[in-house]
């Protein structure tokens, strides 16, 4: 199958630090892989290509819910729980789990983005956008994670771009 720019329901661009919601001309910026671009498995970068939202989480979660492994734990995120946990990735509000959709690019034994729990998520407020600083995941402020949550199906159609997607044509086989 191959996909166009124009079936996307959500484009990232690694190079400018953006997410695109075409269809409702929206845009934010975010935060990706502080150890850069690539898909390789535990190599904590963001990966490229054509991605389908394979689950959504946290439907009815409070702003600021802290999840693991994509359970709420019951805690909303603060400054106290924060100095309490200074070595958590916080993942807050909202989750949307990528699924790769190119074998043996971003999908697969070795690099495959599911298998990889790479997401879409928030992340406190505090934390800089537009500059790579996740472990490989999209990071978000969380009333815009929550904002995109409510606007995208699950099964949306995914881009992350490592260049400026401006009049880009990726090709999906």
């Amino acid at each position: 199958m191959s996909y166009t720019l124009e079936q996307a329901d959500i484009l990232i661009d690694l190079a400018q630090q953006t997410l695109r919601l075409p269809k409702h001309n929206k845009f934010y910026l975010i935060s990706s892989g502080k150890n850069g671009i690539g898909e390789q498995e535990n190599s904590g970068k963001t990966p490229r290509g054509w991605h389908r939202v394979a689950q959504k989480i946290g439907h009815d979660a409070a702003k600021y819910s802290v999840f693991i492994a994509r359970q709420p734990t019951g805690e909303i995120y603060n400054q106290q729980l924060a100095q309490q946990f200074p070595q958590r990735d916080w993942i807050l509000s909202r989750i949307l789990w990528l699924d790769g959709l190119e074998a043996g690019f971003n999908q697969g034994e070795g690099c495959d983005t599911f298998k990889r729990y790479i997401y879409i998520h928030g992340t406190p407020d505090t934390e800089p956008m537009g500059i790579p600083m996740s472990h490989g995941c999209i990071r978000m402020k969380n009333d815009e994670i929550i904002e995109l949550f409510g606007l995208v199906p699950e099964h949306a159609l995914v881009y992350i771009s490592e260049q400026t997607l401006e009049n880009k044509q990726p090709d999906c086989k």
